[in-house]
Order: C-alpha cells, then sequence, then structure tokens
C-alpha cells in the first residue's frame, strides 16, 4: 500500500529515470486515480483505502506502452510534487483539529551549525564554512588554522614575539551559527549565533582584552601577571583565569556574565558600580543596576552542551534565542509575549521538535509559513 510520503519518492525518481517498471505502474496507477476523482489533497487512510488492492491488480502491460501512458505526468510533476510536500502530508493533521498539533509545512527548519566569519587585520573577510581545513593565514609570528570540527586555532610560532600592538582580527556567528577560538594564549572561547569576538593576534605585556557582543562562553587561561579583560557595549568583566559565560546581546533587556569557576569581577560601565562572582553566581546588568543572583550556572551553558533550556522564561526571551539558532522570523498573533514557558530540548533537532515541547507546556501554539513562526494562543 503506498502511502504519500512513497507517492513523493516515486515521483522523484521518475524525474531522475531511476524508477523501475513496477513502480512507474504503480505510480501511474495512482495518478490515474487521483486524476479521475479530481482530489488535490489525500490522506494516508484514503491513500490506502483506494490503492490497497492496485499492486496484485496492475496489467503487465509492456514497458514502452506504460512510459507513453505516464508522459502527461511530465507537464504535471513539478505542481503535483508541490502539493504532495506541501500539502499531503499536513492533510491529516489539519482535518483533526486538534489543539495540541502544528500546521508545520513539509520544508522543516534544520538546526544551525557550525558558521562564521572570519575578519583579517588587513581587511580580508574568510567564510570559515566554506575555507578549507588547515592553515589560514599567517600575521605577526602566529599560525591561524580551521580545524574540521568547527574550531579556529591560533599557535605561536614565534617565541620572539615582544608584544607590543598587536593587529586585530574578528570573527563573527551568523544567526544560525556557532563557533570554537583558541587564542594564542590558549584562551578557549565558544560563541553562539549571532555573536562577535574582536581580539589582537598577540596580546600585550600588561592584559589580554578582548571585546564581545552576544553570548561566548570563555575558559580562560590562567595568568596572575596579565588579567583577561572582556569589554562589551554595557560592561568590562576582569579575569585571572576561569570559566565563565558572558550574555550581552544587543536587542534583550539586560546582560548577564555566570561563573563556574575561579573569580570574577564586573564593571558596569554606565554607573562605574562593581561586583565580584562567586561560582554559581549571576551578574545581571539591566538599564538602571548591576545585581547578582544565586544561579545554577550549568543552566547558562546549556547552549554550549547543545541544549536549549527554558526556565520559566518570557516568550518573547525564549522565541528570540530560536529565532537565532534556526535564523528563523517570529510573527505573535494574540499572545501575551510576557508569559513565561520551561522545558528543554537538544538544539540539534528540527525547530517544529522544540516548538512541540513548548507547545506541550499548554496555552500556545505555533505554525510555519517559509521562514516565519507565527506564535498563536
Amino acid at each position: 500500500m503506498m502511502k504519500s510520503k512513497e507517492a513523493i519518492i516515486l515521483l522523484e525518481k521518475y524525474e531522475n529515470g531511476t524508477i523501475t517498471k513496477e513502480e512507474l505502474a504503480l505510480l501511474e496507477s495512482w495518478y490515474n486515480h487521483e486524476a479521475s476523482i479530481g482530489k488535490a489533497e489525500i490522506t494516508d487512510e484514503e491513500l490506502e483505502a483506494n490503492l490497497a488492492g492496485i499492486w496484485n491488480a496492475l496489467p503487465q502491460a509492456p514497458e514502452e506502452s506504460k512510459r507513453l501512458r505516464l508522459w502527461p505526468l511530465i507537464t504535471v510533476a513539478a505542481s503535483l510534487f508541490a502539493v504532495l510536500s506541501i500539502g499531503f502530508y499536513f492533510y491529516n493533521l489539519n482535518k483533526t483539529q486538534k489543539n495540541d498539533t502544528m500546521a508545520l509545512l513539509s520544508n522543516e527548519i534544520t538546526p544551525g551549525g557550525n558558521k562564521a566569519y572570519l575578519t583579517l587585520a588587513n581587511g580580508k573577510r574568510i567564510s570559515l564554512t566554506e575555507a578549507e581545513n588547515g592553515t589560514l593565514a599567517k600575521q605577526e609570528g602566529v599560525t591561524i588554522t580551521k580545524t574540521d570540527d568547527g574550531q579556529l586555532i591560533y599557535k605561536v610560532a614565534n617565541s620572539g614575539i615582544n608584544g607590543g600592538v598587536s593587529a586585530f582580527n574578528t570573527i563573527e556567528t551568523p544567526n544560525g551559527g556557532q563557533y570554537q577560538v583558541l587564542l594564542p594564549d590558549g584562551t578557549k572561547v565558544w560563541l553562539n549565533a549571532a555573536s562577535m569576538l574582536t581580539y589582537p593576534v598577540n596580546f600585550g605585556k600588561n592584559e589580554r582584552r578582548v571585546e564581545l557582543s552576544g553570548e561566548g562562553y570563555f575558559e580562560v587561561a590562567k595568568n596572575k601577571l596579565k588579567p583577561f579583560r572582556i569589554k562589551t557595549d554595557r560592561q568590562e568583566v576582569t579575569v585571572l583565569g576561569t570559566h565563565f559565560n558572558v550574555n550581552n546581546y544587543k536587542d534583550e533587556t539586560k546582560a548577564s556574565t555566570t561563573l563556574l569557576t575561579g573569580s570574577v569581577s564586573i564593571l558596569n560601565l554606565k554607573s562605574s558600580e562593581r561586583a565580584i562572582l562567586k561560582p554559581d553566581e549571576q551578574g545581571i546588568l539591566n538599564e538602571k543596576s548591576l545585581s547578582v543572583q544565586q544561579v545554577n550556572a550549568e543552566d547558562a551553558i546549556a547552549w554550549k552542551n547543545g541544549e536549549f533550556l527554558f526556565n520559566d522564561e518570557p516568550l518573547e526571551s525564549i522565541m528570540r534565542q530560536i529565532s537565532r539558532w534556526y535564523d528563523v522570523d517570529v510573527e505573535y498573533r494574540g499572545v501575551n509575549r510576557a508569559d513565561r514557558f520551561g522545558g528543554s530540548v537538544s538544539r540539534f533537532e528540527n525547530v517544529s521538535k522544540v516548538l512541540e515541547k513548548l507547545e506541550l507546556t499548554g496555552g500556545i501554539h505555533f505554525k510555519i509559513q517559509h521562514r516565519t513562526i507565527i506564535v498563536t494562543n
């Protein structure tokens, strides 16, 4: 018995010339049946009911005559395939009108991956997605290498570097991208989607300073004589050697720094407030003030470990995370964006799986149109 997905597969085989005589006959019979009743949409159950006996009842006509009778398919194959791929798979879901299902298009939106752009000091811009693995450039005695696991490595090749003024590089991840950088001092940085890190090819004698926009997780190499400083548009974070996460997206109402190990100093650049974080503490910077709260620090780096983790978060904040990772737009229709939701799901699932998890919490539904997620009650 042929299901709608199988019909799509047979149409693909017909188009590329790999279809067998038996498959051709089955497809012809299915097409003639659907054309005769003029249906534009059909469920799997209807297909099974109407085509249950077709396979055994097919006449063993010569291959040439079967091919000739199927020629009219050529003029409609493209449009029929589009109808199948968009309509058939979700027709049965829509027909049931269940509140816990979504009318998603079959062109599923896949998760992000290792995508980034590197801009060298001379202005040359390199797509790390397209660049071959291996050495990308050499600057100031430093070799820049791309690995096959989504990592950019800076390795000091000349131990005689004087530590003077250095050239700067920038790595930028787009929506739907992430990347890892190993800086010349041994510090590891994981960049989330829609983030940018600017850093010197060689750190100076007295400090290690970088600039961040977006979100990054840092494992800073210890150096008591050379503090590591991260500057954003709202704060400056200073460490000697520790593990922490900085979230500083411009479209978020607050910035946060979450400490896993060691100690971190935070400076509010607008008010000059300071705070010292201990492990499992989070410094939150909003428009008015800097505050510190106790948290489970591992929750803050769920993204780095391949998970979405929503812990009683506002809907609008959740959808911004989804929008950045899947590179989609979001449209709200009659919902309260401040409503809070929770749950966890792998970031490497297709977007429909993430939305299904959110729907299970109740009171919210989603529909995908092209690359826009529509949020409704």
